[in-house]
């Protein structure tokens, strides 16, 4: 079938064509329900279909003779460490490791935040609260105290599930102490934590509290899946916002598990028994997605990499993982292969190693620039092919469709719509703009299975932050293009969230992090370009009136407060002392207009400033330290 017979047929008759994505998926009970719609036109997919994600993701190919097969290859530079588990090895470890949380009190509906490195452990831990018809909540493992203690007061899980430690490059991060000191930050405390000793550290235990999770594994009891509907929730994803408090994404199991296990085949393109490796970590929306879910939904195997793309030990690490366990797709982020290309201009590294396995290369997370998409697909000879999605959606909004019909590529695009979602670009009234004109990216509703409709414990939040802005619509939050061909550009954030390395951060979350610092009266963060991490944050500050500081003491002052606060994640390293910010008669600070200047772009001083001279001040500090700035 072609593309557009595919798209066609997904958009008039969307109930048809999703019922029949769900066929392929083993349920307790097939449902009746396949959408239904609210007043606001959301969709709910599955509601009334009893189900399991960890059956259908494993004891389902066990049942159906494929126990033998290997589900999960770890692979860990940092710890010189290779395992490799079958799906009936990998079955039994989840259903004891679930009978571990059901003697915990763990049952369906409970939260469980899962606080991890990447660890074959962090992936059995969400399968197994799956398993339970529980809700997994998982926090990446460089988050800060501060940030993990948000997310502890919002979820109020019943457990805590974590490791004694996360390895760097060169050097051990001891996570047990930053879980104790979020739990004495947040105002709910969790029942029971379970910590996995690591080697390389060994976290001291609250007696009472704290127990370790090889003992209790030990004695536990296999339990089987808890049946679900498909309208239960699956996982709670915090994601940045413009406010600064994360917003808890919400997943349903039903939409989740059709939409994951359709994607595998009609955009990575890969079969039962394939290896896929998504070379991110379970703490990002990729790791759910494509590490953990899409591939055990459809009977891949998937690859958990606790390491670098450079400097674990070099920068051919990720072709040496395809090339040794046969990666049939890779899906990592710009990032990386940035990173990869600094170091190895010539990709002398990747010669070094057989990629005849290897077919299709996937990026996403940002946008993918067309020198390191040229250098990539011409020093590796395949295709690189960039997808756009989000968090919120749980998988690709845009793709180039490897499994229905593979297109031609146009750097800067991430190609056409995938089937299920109806891509709109409107202006600020929401009327739809002409083609080539860039507007708002907008999803007509409802979404398709997967995406979300909730944001968990906050409703009027996600109506307000989604749908008011174009009623009829979700609202992305990036602006873009189509082209004459259909071709969907993505141009980058409307909002004042920036991207650093694939991860969203909220400018106001970091600005209200260094407004703590007695010296300094007030901040604005804005995004500055970087070849490694696309974007990373910058700060703009003025100091309170008789404070003097070294511009230089004051940048590693900030750095310690904002990854103390955040975490390293953000990095942050830029701060330039201003004498004073540019302000609209109102008060607002024209962010836009800085971010364009530090970034050597044509800028247009808004009429709206409030005194035109403080652009020109401006200019002259950021000359002064080596700032290249275009009239």
């Amino acid at each position: 079938m072609s593309y557009q017979a595919e798209y066609d047929r997904s958009m008039n008759d969307a109930e048809g064509f999703w019922r029949e994505q769900a066929e392929s998926l083993e349920w307790f009970n097939f449902p009746e329900q396949i959408l239904t719609t609210d007043a606001d036109g959301l969709g709910y997919w599955f509601s009334d279909g009893e189900m399991n994600t960890a059956y259908m993701a494993l004891d389902h190919h066990v049942n159906n003779g494929r126990g033998d097969q290997t589900a999960l290859i770890f692979d860990s530079p940092v710890t010189d460490t290779k395992t490799r588990y079958s799906y009936s090895e990998l079955t039994d470890l989840v259903a004891r490791t679930a009978g571990m949380l059901a003697a915990l009190g763990v049952v369906k509906g409970d939260r469980v935040i899962i606080y991890m490195p990447m660890i074959p452990e962090a992936v059995i831990a969400m399968l197994a609260v799956a398993r339970l018809g529980a809700i997994h909540s998982v926090v990446f493992g460089g988050f800060a105290p501060p940030e993990l203690a948000l997310r502890i007061d919002d979820a109020t899980p019943r457990v805590i599930l974590s490791a004694s430690c996360g390895i760097e490059i060169r050097r051990i991060v001891e996570y047990k102490p930053l879980l104790d000191r979020a739990i004495d930050l947040a105002s709910h405390k969790p029942q029971n934590c379970v910590i996995f000793q690591r080697p390389q550290c060994t976290a001291s235990l609250i007696e009472g509290r704290d127990h370790d999770w090889t003992s209790l594994l030990a004695t536990a009891h296999a339990v089987g899946c808890t049946p679900v509907l498909g309208s239960d929730p699956l996982y709670i994803l915090y994601t940045s916002g413009t406010t600064g408090k994360p917003k808890g994404v919400l997943r349903e199991n039903g939409g989740h598990a059709v939409a994951l296990k359709y994607s595998m085949k009609a955009i990575y393109n890969v079969e039962v028994g394939d290896v896929f490796w998504a070379s991110s970590d379970v703490g990002w929306v990729v790791g759910h997605s494509y590490i953990v879910y899409g591939p055990l939904l459809q009977g891949c195997t998937t690859v958990v990499y606790e390491g670098k793309p450079i400097m674990t030990p070099d920068a051919g690490a990720l072709w040496r993982v395809c090339a040794e366990y046969g990666v049939k797709a890779l899906f990592t982020a710009p990032t990386a292969f940035r990173a990869v290309k600094k170091e190895d201009p010539q990709a002398l590294l990747m010669k070094q190693y057989g990629l005849s396995r290897l077919q299709t290369i996937f990026s996403a997370g940002e946008r993918l620039d067309a020198p390191t998409e040229t250098w990539l697909s011409d020093h590796s000879g395949k295709p690189v092919v960039d997808h756009w999605w989000q968090t919120e959606t749980g998988w690709a909004i845009t793709a180039n469709l490897q499994g229905i019909e593979p297109m031609p590529i146009k750097p800067g695009s991430s190609t056409k719509p995938v089937p299920g979602f109806n891509v709109q670009i409107l202006d600020e009234h929401g009327e739809p703009v002409p083609r080539g004109t860039q507007g708002y990216i907008a999803l007509k509703l409802p979404l398709p299975p997967a995406c979300l409709n909730h944001i968990w414990g906050d409703a009027n939040r996600f109506r307000e932050g989604y749908l008011a802005f174009l009623p009829g619509y979700y609202t992305s939050g990036d602006g873009g293009y189509i082209d004459a061909d259909g071709y969907v550009f993505v141009m980058g954030r409307v909002d004042d969230v920036i991207n650093v390395a694939g991860h969203r951060l909220s400018t106001g979350e970091i600005e209200e992090v260094i407004a703590t610092h007695p010296a300094i009266a007030e901040c604005a963060v804005i995004a500055r370009d970087d070849e490694i991490k696309g974007q990373k944050p910058m700060g703009l500050v003025v100091l309170k009136t008789g404070v003097t500081i070294l511009e230089t003491d004051l940048q590693q002052q900030l750095i310690k407060l904002v990854r103390d606060n955040i975490g390293a994640l953000t990095c942050y390293r830029d701060t330039v002392i201003l004498a004073r910010l540019p302000k609209t008669r109102s008060g607002k600070t024209l962010r836009k207009t800085l971010c364009q200047i530090v970034n050597g772009q044509k800028y247009t001083v808004p009429s709206t400033i409030d005194d035109t001279g403080v652009i020109p001040e401006i200019i002259e500090v950021l000359r002064s330290k080596g700032y290249s700035i275009m009239f």
